[in-house]
């Protein structure tokens, strides 16, 4: 998996365009996911990714950064092992890029605020 481009609303992986919010783990791209809570994070809202057993979790936070990671995720997370990386969705491409192929990588991509 290569993501090609982000901008504000639109990702583009392996030359597929997705306007909507995506949770991503191995062999899977879920296109229209949406959290519990718009702006939060939760266990339930990634359990699907989660069940791949990744190695890494990539949060892409939106473009300036507005979703937060529930502090009840990240101890879970901590608990089982899997690396936490949050940041705004822009720097989250380049390291979901960089660890692709090299990692069991799942992601949650918020693409707008």
């Amino acid at each position: 998996m290569h993501i090609d481009s982000y901008e504000f609303g639109r990702i583009v992986i392996d030359g597929v365009s997705y306007s909507q919010d995506l949770l991503i783990w191995p062999g899977h791209i879920k296109k229209e996911w949406w959290r519990l809570e718009a702006h939060r994070l939760q266990l339930a809202d990634v359990a699907e990714a989660l069940a791949a057993d990744p190695e890494i979790l990539v949060v892409g936070q939106g473009q300036p950064g507005y979703m937060r990671v529930d502090p009840h995720l990240a101890d879970y997370l901590r608990d089982k092992g899997i690396e936490l990386v949050a940041l705004p969705t822009r720097q989250a491409v380049q390291v979901i890029n960089a660890e692709a192929g090299k990692r069991r990588l799942a992601a949650a991509l918020h693409l707008t605020c």
